[in-house]
């Protein structure tokens, strides 16, 4: 049976959901900033045969309707979703900003089955603090150089598509208007996510957890990065290990687990991806 597409209209922000269906205990999918419930395509089969699986469209993402991105919001937002559908107490799973949603359910849901985490714990966009092994001036040109590259993306966001560029991108990551086609979100919510401090560090909240929590670290660059700013991954990921391993040394309900392979893990190894979930 093919998934089945279903829109909850009956709530402040519309939202987008694909039942792929399946048995046994719930799995919901969460998709990273700039995605959408289609991101899941290659995993979620890979879950049904021993997981009733759910994936939606965030607010501002998708076929999903525009709302300020309010942490407490977006978890009403997977709440009416898991209600909607009759979920007993499902396992949330989030790659990337999907990611840090979970790390905030988790703190919601104390006693729930879990979360996982697929590379949603920092932002590259983040205080030099939080990168590790680089020296201070490098790191300084670095992140002068990355920021110059997310104002130009934001910038970039801000004009209609070129058609071209449109006809590459499937319809629903994109919002038709009468000056043109966009990608969705659209510029401001991007704004407002990028520059929220949960978003740009989420590690501080990880000691709090109390569920089971699994969390997937890529350990490459996601390819065709920009000018020098390659060079700034190595340190982010070296950071978010010093600062993430320490929390899960004496807690073992939290479980860290790396996967070689870059952010973009869920397109890149879905079947390593799946395993991780299986095997939480």
């Amino acid at each position: 049976m093919p998934p089945q597409e279903v829109i909850i209209g009956d709530r402040p922000v519309r939202l987008a959901v694909r039942d792929h269906g399946g048995s046994g205990s719930p799995v919901l999918l969460l998709h990273g900033l700039g995605g959408t419930l289609l991101h899941w395509d290659a995993v979620a089969p890979l879950l049904t045969g021993a997981h009733r699986v759910v994936a939606m469209d965030l607010r501002g993402h998708g076929l999903s309707g525009d709302g300020p991105w309010e942490w407490e919001a977006v978890l009403d937002d997977v709440q009416a979703v898991i209600d909607h559908f009759g979920l007993d107490a499902p396992v949330v799973v989030g790659h990337s900003l999907g990611g840090m949603v979970a790390v905030r359910w988790a703190l919601r849901h104390p006693d729930g089955p879990g979360i996982v985490n697929l590379d949603g714990l920092r932002s590259a966009e983040t205080a030099p603090r939080h990168y590790a092994g680089i020296g201070q001036e490098e790191l300084t040109a670095l992140l002068a150089e990355l920021k110059a590259v997310f104002d130009a993306q934001a910038e970039a966001m801000a004009r209609p598509l070129p058609e071209t560029h449109a006809a590459m991108l499937p319809q629903r990551a994109l919002h038709t208007t009468d000056e043109g086609v966009y990608v969705r979100p659209d510029a401001a919510l991007a704004r407002q996510i990028r520059y929220d401090p949960y978003f740009q560090d989420t590690i501080a909240a990880v000691a709090d957890i109390r569920c089971p929590a699994l969390f997937v670290l890529a350990t490459e660059n996601l390819p065709g990065l920009p000018g020098r700013v390659g060079e700034l991954m190595p340190a982010l990921r070296a950071g978010i290990r010093r600062d993430l391993l320490p929390l899960t040394a004496d807690r073992p309900h939290l479980r860290v687990l790396e996967l070689a392979g870059s952010h973009n893990m869920v397109a890149e190894l879905p079947e390593q991806v799946a395993q991780a979930v299986l095997g939480r």
